[in-house]
């Protein structure tokens, strides 16, 4: 342990601020303020408010709690290892916002320049959640060393499908079911894959939940599903294809809640609720609404895929994550694949439905197929790769036994307390050695 500990004290802090130095070097020579708003709107003194660059900025703020407390709350589930859960989440968050801003606009510059606007912000919030998806497959198991890394190479990956699918392909995914939940999941599972433990393949004694790690769990899955409107109608276009993509979510979230929890009801024993469903499946309706959230589905439309999104999604967890684990050696943390890869998928084939029937102009079934057909072949290739460069010994994957445990990484308030019993009844005394 204090081997690993060192590696930790030497490489982090280093890795870390290399990468932020190194942003920061390519923000000073690309970025600046977008002021070209300001002054190309500017028509007589009768600027409007839908042309103010604060229009953005409430939606904004949505998808920023979405990022920061949601995904982070939501993964706190496991009973030792809600530190790591929500403070990881900041960091990688953090990171990944200023990296996605740069590598999202490398493609979209003025005059040798990256101009900031809040789209441009949620746009960078966006590419984050791709690797919060990802953390959540492989929580528990990996290093912030490792996680960083992971970060780093998935975001530009995630850039450069992003840009082939809307701007060279030209599908349609505002709310980002293929580009982002998909992607995220899928590159999540490559890299799981690669990293498969066999000594965890019959569980492990803290990857579990208590009481209380279930309940902050839930407040992720409140804010998410709470501001999730937000998330898929934040860069649709102003107006009725904005209102039309809050319209849909709202609706597909609130159909999927209600199929979520009969589901559960009907799988479990004796017909009980299990928290892992309402934490997770609840909000499989987000994301599978999302590619065709601005499209003219109708409400009843929207809540067909959220009523399916919240079947398939929890169906997912009580009968599909043991396979995948035992079978393919793919041990999914978080179950991502039932709220992120499936709903994902769902999303993207209601996206290639609704553009056969034409419920978006300039938009065919296509240009939706080739998106989602890109999205999961980038996904996996750039998660497989990802997950191989994650494996190199130099990153310092945690030991097996130390899976699940924030006190290998943080200073755990009980730990010096729980140390000093340990050693009163002699625990420690037969591992002195290793130690």
């Amino acid at each position: 342990m204090p081997a690993f500990a060192t590696n930790m004290r030497l490489k982090f802090p280093i890795l870390a601020l290399i990468l932020e130095v190194v942003t920061i070097v390519l923000y000073a020579l690309f970025v600046v303020y977008d002021t070209r708003d300001l002054h190309n709107h500017h028509d007589g003194g009768n600027q409007t408010h839908a042309e103010s660059p604060m229009t953005l900025y409430p939606m904004f703020q949505d998808v920023h709690v979405m990022i920061f407390i949601g995904f982070g709350f939501l993964m706190t589930f496991l009973k030792k290892y809600g530190f790591s859960s929500v403070g990881i989440n900041l960091l990688l968050a953090a990171f990944g916002l200023q990296w996605g801003l740069l590598l999202q606009n490398v493609w979209h510059m003025h005059d040798g320049k990256i101009n900031v606007s809040i789209e441009k912000m949620i746009n960078a919030d966006f590419s984050t959640a791709t690797v919060l998806i990802s953390f959540g497959a492989v929580l528990g198991k990996t290093s912030p060393v490792q996680l960083l890394i992971m970060t780093l190479l998935e975001i530009t990956t995630f850039c450069i499908n992003e840009h082939l699918v809307v701007e060279i392909i030209g599908a349609s995914d505002v709310g980002a079911s293929m580009t982002i939940h998909a992607f995220g999941a899928y590159f999540g599972l490559a890299v799981a894959r690669v990293l498969y433990r066999p000594a965890l393949r019959n569980g492990h004694e803290n990857d579990g939940s208590v009481y209380h790690s279930d309940m902050f769990a839930m407040i992720g899955t409140v804010y998410l599903w709470m501001f999730w409107p937000s998330f898929n109608s934040a860069i649709a276009t102003p107006g009725d294809a904005q209102l039309t993509a809050v319209i849909n979510t709202y609706f597909s979230l609130a159909a999927c809640a209600l199929a979520a929890y009969a589901t559960s009801s009907l799988v479990e024993k004796k017909g009980k609720l299990d928290m892992v469903h309402i934490q997770n499946a609840t909000l499989a309706g987000g994301v599978a609404v999302g590619t065709c959230a601005d499209m003219s589905i109708q409400p009843f439309g929207a809540m067909l895929i959220g009523i399916t999104a919240g079947i398939i999604s929890t169906l997912g967890f009580k009968f599909l994550t043991p396979i995948l684990a035992s079978k393919l050696g793919i041990q999914d943390t978080c179950g991502v694949h039932n709220l992120h890869g499936m709903p994902g998928i769902l999303g993207g084939l209601a996206g290639i439905v609704a553009a056969a029937l034409q419920k978006k102009d300039g938009v065919t079934a296509a240009m939706q197929a080739g998106g989602l057909a890109s999205s999961l072949g980038i996904a996996l290739v750039g998660g497989l790769i990802t997950g191989l460069i994650m494996k190199i010994p130099f990153w310092s994957q945690p030991p097996d036994q130390n899976c699940f445990d924030d006190s290998i990484y943080w200073e755990v308030p009980e730990e010096e307390h729980e140390h000093e019993e340990r050693l009163a009844h002699g625990e420690y005394s037969k591992n002195k050695d290793e130690a």
